[in-house]
């Protein structure tokens, strides 16, 4: 269950009431505050709190007094300029805080993103909900022959069964044993100190599921997104960039069809890669072996045209 009773309670008491502001708001983020927006089987991704729009980032450019705006076909151009030419303090002035519930395994990749604000639910003192990732058979795949750290082919049949059944016992059996070790009531019966939170927490597998508030600002979630959106990322945190961006193209709808056109959808190329486009222009007959790159920058180059 993503959303626990006491979440959900907190979430309509919060949607229930407004306040008045007169700061900037977004009307496309202000549909968003408060929504649980489901991930994975028990996950979730939902906005607890923003700062900025459209118009902050083009305000910061400008470095004006109120809207600052022109017209919003000037904005709009402006913002694709910076995104353009990478100047990337105006779109810190924008910031976001999510409320995110994740496998661990995937908030161990998620923290490597270090210019953000993170607290996460502590196993020190509380104690973790029985709720572990557990694959659906479409995403149960085998190792990839090309790539060390990709999946190949979707693993079939009494394979594919054998694995998720290992994973959702060796889960649950982890869990017994947590609760065993924490418990206050021995086997038989008898009375028990019960180990410590903080040391009964490092038996529990990397699939169990953690909670963290995440604060960062539009820049580093954009430098985020393009990581973790691509479709090279693993699926698992794959799918929460997936959910951010639709909050973030609602959000700010100017800079986020920059980012999407320029960074997303765009691509780096080397020098080399520039010398070997110029000659396929000119007629050139161009192969990997007369490139002068490497076959795996050959095959991302490759890539990168079709």
């Amino acid at each position: 269950m993503p959303i626990s009773p006491d979440q959900q309670a907190e979430i309509d008491a919060l949607r229930s009431t407004s306040k008045p502001t007169l700061r900037a708001v977004s009307e496309g983020m202000e549909a968003h505050l408060y929504t649980a927006h489901e991930v994975l089987d028990h996950g979730f991704v939902r906005v607890i709190d923003y700062m900025g729009n459209d118009e902050a980032i083009c305000q910061a450019a400008r470095v004006s007094y109120g809207k600052g705006t022109k017209s919003v076909q000037n904005d709009e151009g402006l913002i694709r300029y910076l995104m353009r030419h990478w100047h990337s303090t105006p779109f810190e002035m924008c910031e976001i805080k999510l409320h995110v519930k994740l496998p661990v395994f995937v908030a161990r990749q998620w923290i490597r993103h270090r210019t953000a604000n993170v607290n996460e639910y502590s196993a020190r003192y509380s104690i973790l909900d029985r709720e572990f990732y557990i694959p659906e058979a479409s995403h149960i795949n085998a190792q990839s022959v090309v790539n060390n750290q990709g999946r190949g082919g979707v693993l079939e049949g009494a394979e594919a069964a054998r694995v998720l059944e290992i994973l959702k016992s060796d889960s649950n059996r982890a869990y017994d044993h947590y609760e065993s070790m924490i418990g206050t009531e021995g086997p038989d019966g008898e009375p028990q100190d019960g180990l410590a939170r903080e040391l009964a927490r490092m038996n529990l597998p990397a699939n169990i599921y953690t909670q963290w508030y995440w604060k960062v600002d539009l820049h580093n979630l954009f430098h985020f997104l393009r990581l973790r959106a691509d479709p090279h990322a693993q699926y698992e945190i794959r799918v929460y960039a997936d959910a951010i961006c639709k909050v973030v193209a609602d959000w700010v709808p100017a800079a986020y069809g920059a980012f999407e056109d320029y960074r997303l959808g765009g691509a780096t190329l080397s020098a080399k890669a520039l010398d070997c486009v110029r000659r396929m222009l000119k007629g050139e007959d161009v192969t990997q072996e007369n490139s002068g790159m490497s076959k795996g920058e050959w095959r991302e180059f490759e890539g990168a045209l079709k």
